[in-house]
């Protein structure tokens, strides 16, 4: 995958929710290789401003928009992988058969699915339901879906979340590597990044 002249960007965003606007005026600009940290306070706005960039909720105001040289009919939704709290594993069906379930729906593919579960060691794993995961396990084989389905955009909530230091570190490789190819991503977090950050995003500073 080399997305090296695809540009993310987001003008005077506001989002509403409820009945109560949780931003307003939010611009952002992030392209290739780039890496924005969204940072700010509990109910800043970090988990929905990422939520409507990949169109999981509406806008009341503002524009999204992505930029593809590769692909002039991409719109971002189709581009974007969201990595948000919820590990989106049936668990009933196996870890394998949950990331082909997954290259089914979302077509592109990537590695293969051993191939992804090797890079976030899960492979010896690969037969067991994901209902018997730990915490951990399950985020790492959230990890996989990335790698199964090539998208250039990657939106990625408290990414780090029940990792290990391992498992950080192994994260950390993943992002560095979809970067290097080209790749963009916006990460909503509280705590450092194990990829420095081109730019930061603070929600709700003064």
């Amino acid at each position: 995958m080399n997305h090296a002249n695809s540009r993310l960007s987001a003008r005077e965003l506001a989002v509403s929710r409820g009945g109560r606007s949780i931003f307003s005026q939010i611009s952002f600009a992030v392209a290739s290789t780039e890496l924005l940290a969204v940072t700010g306070a509990n109910g800043a706005g970090k988990s929905t401003l990422l939520r409507a960039v990949a169109g999981l909720l509406p806008i009341a105001s503002g524009t999204i928009r992505f930029d593809d040289a590769r692909n002039s009919d991409a719109t971002t939704s189709e581009s974007a992988h969201y990595f948000g709290h919820l590990d989106g594993l049936k668990p009933a069906l196996s870890v394998f058969d949950n990331l082909a379930l997954w290259t089914r729906i979302a077509g592109k593919p990537g590695l293969s699915t051993l191939e992804a579960l090797e890079k976030v060691e899960l492979d010896h794993l690969d037969d067991l339901p994901a209902g018997y995961l730990s915490a951990g396990q399950r985020r790492r084989a959230s990890l996989a879906r990335l790698l199964v389905v090539r998208r250039p955009i990657w939106l990625l909530d408290e990414p780090t979340s029940a990792l290990d230091a391992r498992s950080e570190e192994t994260f950390g490789a993943l992002l560095a590597e979809h970067l290097a190819e080209g790749g963009l991503a916006l990460a909503a977090t509280h705590r450092p990044l194990p990829v420095a950050s081109t730019a930061t995003l603070a929600l709700g500073a003064a």
